[in-house]
């Protein structure tokens, strides 16, 4: 078995993410920026809190970060789809 290693220098990248949080009586709002360098990518989100919950806006915080990470991890996913798809060779050539 030949063990080959390529030296290729390393690559390093950073990515800066970026959360704006606004709350609002029983809503908060975030507005989340995901600045890749290449690609620039936003969600807005919110969550509600229950009137019958105690106000923690900890937790309202939690919810709608949390739901904007996720949802900009869907649009990484989807860009990444489309990128592949686009420098996939062509069958036709």
């Amino acid at each position: 078995m030949n063990d080959q290693t390529t030296n290729t220098p390393m690559h390093t990248k950073t990515w800066t993410l970026r959360l704006d949080l606004f709350e609002e009586g029983d809503v908060t709002w975030v507005h989340a920026v995901l600045d890749t360098g290449d690609n620039r990518l936003e969600s807005r989100t919110e969550a509600h809190r229950n009137p019958h919950d105690p106000a923690v806006p900890e937790i309202g915080d939690e919810y709608a970060a949390g739901r904007a990470l996720v949802d900009l991890g869907h649009q990484l996913l989807r860009a990444g789809m489309t990128d592949a798809d686009a420098n996939e060779p062509s069958l036709h050539s």
